[in-house]
């Protein structure tokens, strides 16, 4: 299931996005456009930053602004950025130990189907297509 975290990081790139300005957006203003509290909209917003999805820009006349064009921007990487795992089932994790079973595993191969579907379908999504 995709989180708050990953559903609101998207509302705010498309925020963003629909204003169409090189003038930084406070967060204020997005929290509420968006009715998102502030508080956890900034949480959200510096892993944004850290990600290079975004720029903030401090002091006076300062917030947020897209770091490259919608259409350069995928669904899918954003989720990536916000999510902790996008993988259906713990044995796909990237990391994780071998399942004892993975050899005559039934169903382990519809889970990776399932993975690479998710995949496929956000990376396919730009910021873009969803103004």
């Amino acid at each position: 299931m995709i989180s708050t975290k990953g559903r609101y990081a998207i509302r705010l790139m498309l925020d963003l996005a629909e204003q169409n300005t090189d003038t930084p957006i406070p967060l204020e203003t997005i929290a509420a456009r968006q009715d998102i509290s502030k508080k956890y909209l900034e949480s959200i917003v510096k892993l944004l930053v850290t990600g290079k999805l975004v720029k903030g820009i401090g002091g006076k006349g300062g917030g947020y602004l897209l770091t490259r064009k919608p259409e350069e921007y995928s669904v899918l990487e954003i989720l990536q950025l916000t999510e902790e795992s996008l993988t259906s089932v713990a044995c796909l994790e990237e990391g994780a130990e071998l399942c004892p079973h993975r050899e005559k595993c039934r169903t382990l191969s519809m889970w990776k189907g399932y993975d690479d579907l998710t995949r496929d379908y956000f990376g396919k999504i730009t910021i873009q297509d969803l103004l």
